[in-house]
């Protein structure tokens, strides 16, 4: 399911995966697991409410290698095509 990440259109980051979840356009929604729930809390709170799915099982670490950046991200937006 992380191999998604390598291959398909997204954004990271907490501002622009929110931007994403407001105008409709994201599919899927990762949070890291080892997150502050301070800030991935509220972003859950807007998926649930669109109707988008959330996955939460892998760490900050994980997500940014899958992501292909040096540094631990904390959410990715998969986005629609």
């Amino acid at each position: 399911m992380i191999t998604e990440l390598a291959s398909q259109k997204k954004v990271i980051g907490v501002k622009q995966s929110r931007k994403a979840i407001r105008e409709g356009r994201a599919k899927r929604v990762y949070l890291a697991c080892d997150a502050d729930p301070a800030v991935v809390d509220p972003v859950a709170e807007s998926c649930h409410a669109a109707g988008i799915p959330v996955e939460g099982t892998f760490t900050m670490a994980q997500m940014g290698q899958a992501c292909h950046i040096t540094v631990g991200a904390s959410v990715v937006a998969v986005l629609t095509e």
